[in-house]
């Protein structure tokens, strides 16, 4: 992946070591105010990879540290649509839905949200890894191997995220199988939908065209 031009470091390494808003409200505002602010250096600069670069390591560093822990603990139910955190409940497909919108991703949440989960990465992107009643630890060996990144993962009847941040491979979801706790972060392994699927398939998301879209507030759709 390219390298952030050195103009870009230091706001991008300020707004990384200020300290994180605690209101779920303050967040999303704060999403909004940085993709005005990297748009309008997107479109004065020469160097518009190193800016897409910027963007989607600010957009994973909010979902994956602010956005998704605001949602842990949320209950999940088939037919939960709510769209606050620790209030109401919430299915798995608008969970992903949900997150992408905070996010500031423009799409149809709600319709997204009712389509079979492979039809929800492909709106995302077309280049997907197919696993057909294959062990789960090779889920984990294809994500480490594909480095660094926000994923989405469709299942028998279940969607939710994979996080690699170098460091681990965790899924982030709306769990049925534990409905009183609904959101959370576990392991891939272990008694969970995702190693039970017979079939999944997975799509990386926060890539350039759908970074750019971002930046722009165009419709993914």
């Amino acid at each position: 992946m390219l390298k952030a031009s050195k103009s870009l470091i230091l706001p991008l390494f300020f707004f990384f070591h200020t300290i994180y808003p605690q209101n779920y409200d303050e967040i999303i505002t704060s999403i909004e105010t940085r993709r005005i602010e990297l748009a309008s250096v997107y479109s004065s600069s020469n160097n518009k990879d190193s800016v897409s670069l910027v963007a989607q390591e600010f957009l994973f560093d909010k979902i994956v540290n602010e956005i998704f822990p605001a949602w842990y603990n949320t209950k999940w139910d088939f037919n939960g649509t709510t769209t606050i955190p620790q209030k109401g409940k919430i299915a798995c497909g608008y969970f992903v839905t949900t997150v992408l919108e905070h996010a500031g991703f423009k799409l149809p949440r709600v319709k997204w949200a009712q389509l079979a989960s492979e039809a929800i990465i492909l709106k995302l992107n077309k280049d997907v890894k197919k696993f057909r009643n294959r062990p789960v630890k090779e889920v984990v060996d294809y994500i480490s191997s594909s480095g660094k990144g926000l994923y989405i993962v469709g299942l028998d009847i279940h969607v939710g995220f994979i996080v690699n941040d170098r460091e681990e491979i965790s899924f982030i979801h709306s769990n049925y199988y534990k409905p009183e706790i609904g959101v959370m972060k576990e392991s891939l392994e272990g008694n969970n939908p995702l190693a039970d699927s017979k079939y999944r398939v997975i799509g990386k998301i926060l890539h350039k065209a759908m970074v750019e879209k971002w930046l722009f507030g165009k419709s993914l759709e």
